[in-house]
């Protein structure tokens, strides 16, 4: 809560300086400082590594869009088909080609994703980095990462799954290579093993949720003593579930997930799930738009390397208030 009061009063002092800064509806100076270009034509571009059909990155896309509309600026959302590293490169390579006046990117394979990042602030476009990358964006030079450190997460969701009983969880893994959801899991083994428990991980398809449900069922019945399972997305989570109901494990086997979906929260609200890690990811779209446009037009920026989001836990105590949120596509 104290996070969320932090990041709220951040939003409304960003709004503040940014009203005075446009000056009013009927002012003439609607230019901003000089050396930097107007909002209205201020243009940004957001690559992500996942897709705004997937439940979790069309409410990324809703508060880059909202946000969008908020600053009056122009911004450009894309990502490729798939997880796909060479194909994101490309986009990054194609975007500081277009030369806009800010990119937003994840970095889930900083290997992979740098020498393009480098680019873009090599050709003095600001950067910031949104949910993965926490730990590298520093180094290459963005102005701030937005979104939750994913080790800490994991370390928060170890904690919680020991303390009700869990000796032996497999942690679903549904892009294995991804730097954040390998953290993820680390985070996870490490606070369960503090506490004498064991994890091992569990590779499903991202692409083919049956197949995934497929190998988790199969994981349960080689495992009979596995007693959780900690899924690191929803598209990890909803084969879970299934997964559990297939078997008739429901009441044997603890799950939990990171990040929210209907079928996360309906679950979580009929306690068939623990609780998902909320790193809100609206604001993971959101808040890089206003940043990208106070620098731009105020030369702002914030003072901290990582600007925190999340964790933050759903439970079935706020379960219903979230979901209420989640309709209308902003949880």
């Amino acid at each position: 809560m104290k996070r969320f009061c932090r990041i709220v009063a951040l939003v409304a002092t960003l709004l503040f300086i940014l009203t005075g800064c446009s000056g009013g509806a009927n002012s003439s100076q609607n230019a901003a400082p000089s050396g930097n270009t107007a909002r209205s034509n201020l243009r940004f571009v957001v690559i992500t590594h996942g897709q705004a059909s997937d439940p979790f990155w069309s409410v990324v896309k809703k508060g880059v869009d909202q946000g969008a509309k908020d600053m009056g600026v122009k911004v450009e959302y894309q990502a490729p088909g798939t997880f796909d590293m060479v194909a994101m490169a490309h986009l990054i390579d194609a975007a500081v080609a277009s030369k806009p006046d800010g990119l937003v990117v994840s970095i889930p394979d900083a290997n992979a994703l740098s020498p393009s990042i480098q680019k873009a602030i090599a050709a003095g476009i600001p950067v910031i980095s949104i949910n993965s990358g926490s730990d590298v964006a520093k180094k290459l030079g963005i102005l701030v990462h937005v979104g939750q450190t994913e080790y800490e997460a994991g370390l928060g969701g170890g904690e919680r799954m020991a303390s009700s009983g869990v000796k032996h969880a497999l942690c679903i893994n549904q892009e294995v290579g991804n730097a954040g959801l390998d953290a993820r899991c680390k985070g996870f083994t490490d606070a369960m093993a503090k506490a004498g428990a064991k994890v091992e991980v569990l590779a499903v398809n991202l692409a083919n949720p049956t197949e995934s449900q497929q190998r988790i069922e199969a994981a349960l019945r080689a495992k009979p003593d596995v007693d959780g399972l900690m899924a690191l997305g929803p598209t990890g989570a909803t084969p879970a579930l299934k997964a559990l109901q297939a078997l008739n494990k429901g009441d044997k086997v603890k799950l939990a997930t990171f990040d929210l979906s209907p079928d996360v929260l309906q679950a979580i609200k009929g306690g068939t799930m623990l609780f998902a890690i909320d790193q809100q990811q609206y604001l993971q779209g959101y808040l890089p738009i206003v940043l990208l446009t106070l620098y731009r037009t105020n030369l702002n920026t914030i003072a901290n390397d990582v600007l925190m989001t999340g964790p933050g836990f759903v439970t079935k105590d706020n379960a219903d208030k979230v979901t209420q949120l989640a309709q209308q596509g902003t949880r």
